[in-house]
């Protein structure tokens, strides 16, 4: 044998090995023998956004434990967003705009969005609900000026000590951190509960999340409602305190959502499904007692929300210290990744947000809100992506029945008008 004959042999040799190291690797990156079965996701990676909050932990998660990758999808880049109108500025892009193509957000968001009432010239960017990240887990906190009136679920004692306030002529304000998302919707739900208008009575401002303590510190606003870790912070910071817990306007109550361009998903079928596993994955190992310490410590870190662990770590397993005296251990109203199908997107609770953005004129009142939860709410996609991956439960129905809000108002997704009524809002049909 020729010496030039021996190295061709030796390089198909090594190639062949190398083939097969590949497959076998792929094997046991994508679950089912997809590899095999030519089944494996058209791309390899995606663009995410999130913001710093700790309900974006699953995206954090499955990219820092390698599960992206393990769905065949290891280039995907889960990116810091400076706001929510950021994000929805660069959902609109798209990841060929230098853009995302999708990420963690507020609920009602991938409606406001394909509807296009939030975007500019009111243009439309189909989005669709891949699953829910979570439920509970959001505050509203008040300054520390409103310590000696007690604030807290009953919004009356805060309505007097507001009234007080703009009789000397000072402003007050209310900030959340984007209009008809879900942190508007629980603290305009609050606010009205104990008879404060939220358009009239206190001015309604927009702050992103990283920015709420330091507009708290700086007396710009009276409350805000954010999602964990800036509650906490206020806290530990000493300028103010959380009155309530919204898991105590409506226990189990739905929150963020994984949303993706309905155009990359329709484009690239299979790795939206690999994403989508990649994600449950993640919120099956975040919502492990076991792992709540170490969760804490992955979302504090520089490149995730930056932030002190002990910001993050009592309310992450379940200890509440409301900063005023109050303190709860297990709380029954900690944020849930997974228990009690938190994934779940259910159609149900997408519809409680669309008519209380009705009732607040985020969405007009003839708004066929069926429709659009069929264009937007991908549930089926959920139901496939669990099936693969073995979850024992599914749950039977796209409604979670009748909801009760801590004032007893009870919101029938058969009857949303009737809730409505309820709150003395007549909807034009």
């Amino acid at each position: 044998m020729q010496n030039g004959e021996h190295n061709t042999r030796r390089d198909l040799l090594k190639g062949a090995a190398a083939a097969l190291s590949l497959t076998a690797a792929s094997r046991l990156a994508l679950p089912g023998g997809a590899f095999a079965q030519g089944a494996g996701p058209e791309v390899t990676g995606a663009k995410l956004g999130f913001i710093a909050l700790t309900d974006a932990g699953p995206l954090f998660v499955a990219k820092e434990k390698g599960i992206f990758a393990k769905y065949g999808m290891p280039d995907v880049e889960v990116l810091k967003q400076a706001s929510w109108g950021t994000t929805r500025d660069n959902l609109v892009l798209g990841s060929e705009g230098n853009g995302i193509d999708g990420a963690h957000i507020l609920t009602p968001m991938p409606y406001l969005i394909s509807a296009g009432r939030v975007t500019q010239n009111n243009v439309p960017t189909p989005m669709y609900i891949m699953a829910r990240l979570n439920l509970n887990g959001q505050c509203i906190s008040v300054g520390k000026e409103y310590m000696p009136d007690k604030i807290a679920l009953d919004t009356k004692p805060f309505k007097a000590a507001l009234e007080k306030k703009k009789a000397s002529g000072k402003a007050v304000k209310a900030a959340m951190t984007f209009p008809g998302g879900t942190h508007d919707l629980w603290i305009r739900y609050w606010l009205a509960a104990g008879g404060i208008d939220p358009d009239k009575d206190i001015e309604t401002i927009v702050v992103p999340p990283a920015q709420m303590v330091a507009n708290m510190k700086v007396g710009t606003m009276d409350c805000f409602c954010v999602c964990e870790p800036w509650n906490a912070q206020l806290i530990n910071q000493g300028i103010g305190y959380t009155a309530l817990t919204t898991g105590e306007l409506w226990k189990d109550h739905p929150e963020k959502a994984f949303a993706m361009r309905a155009a990359w998903v329709d484009k690239y079928p299979k790795a939206a499904k690999a994403l989508l596993m990649a994600v449950m994955e993640a919120q099956q190992w975040c919502e492990k007692p076991e792992n709540r310490e170490e969760l804490a410590g992955i979302v504090a870190k520089r490149q995730w929300i930056n932030v002190p662990v002990a910001d993050v770590i009592d309310r992450m397993k379940g200890r509440f210290d409301y900063g005023d005296g109050r303190i709860v251990e297990n709380s029954p109203v900690m944020m849930k990744y997974w228990a009690d199908n938190a994934s779940y997107p259910y159609q149900s609770h997408d519809l409680w947000f669309l008519t209380e953005d009705i009732r607040w004129g985020k969405f007009d009142a003839q708004t066929d809100t069926k429709a659009l939860i069929g264009k937007v709410n991908r549930e089926d996609l959920w139901r496939d992506a669990a099936k693969s991956l073995g979850v024992a439960s599914i749950p039977t129905s796209t409604s979670r029945g009748k909801e009760t809000m801590f004032d007893g108002k009870v919101f029938d997704p058969a009857d949303p008008a009737a809730y409505l009524a309820s709150l003395g809002i007549k909807k034009v049909s």
